[in-house]
């Protein structure tokens, strides 16, 4: 009978850790993680909003744009089939003319912050369009490089009110 019992007791214990581990897997799916938009926005202070594909468009008229890395501005990311939201990232410093240290979120894995990663601009015209970007997993840049549309600096674009876009 006593082993009858212990079978019962072993039988319900699985079923309530597995309870307990659905439910905070639940849980954490509802909590959601960090994505880079919203990080990128706290930390430069560029008042924008959305997918980080859609900054660049955003930030015309608002912000100055350009392609050359300056500490605070917003990289901004391509849409790809690999990065469908695209991303962005704030350069906080330029180490030289092809690499910067970027301070992101949601890259090397879902919600995680980096600060100090390494970027290289590996365009062939030295204008940031393509880039490889340090990859936690493997510990060095990734083996993949993205396209970018080039950096939105934290300076109001001439004439215009400092304004949030949707």
């Amino acid at each position: 009978m006593s082993a009858f019992f212990s079978a019962i007791a072993k039988t319900l214990m699985v079923f309530v850790a597995f309870a307990v581990s659905f439910t905070t897997a639940i849980t954490a799916a509802n909590a959601g993680v960090l994505q880079c938009a919203p990080y990128a926005r706290e930390v430069s202070g560029i008042a924008l909003s959305g997918r980080a594909a859609d900054w660049w468009g955003k930030a015309e008229g608002l912000y100055a744009r350009g392609n050359a890395p300056k500490a605070g501005a917003v990289l901004a990311f391509r849409s790809t089939s690999a990065m469908r939201a695209g991303h962005v990232a704030m350069v906080s410093k330029v180490v030289d003319d092809r690499h910067v240290l970027l301070n992101h979120a949601n890259w090397s894995r879902p919600g995680m912050i980096e600060r100090s990663a390494l970027a290289e601009d590996v365009s062939a015209k030295g204008d940031w369009s393509e880039v490889r970007v340090y990859f936690a997993p493997i510990g060095k840049l990734g083996l993949r490089s993205s396209p970018t549309f080039g950096f939105i600096y934290a300076d109001k674009a001439e004439g215009t009110r400092f304004a949030m876009r949707d």
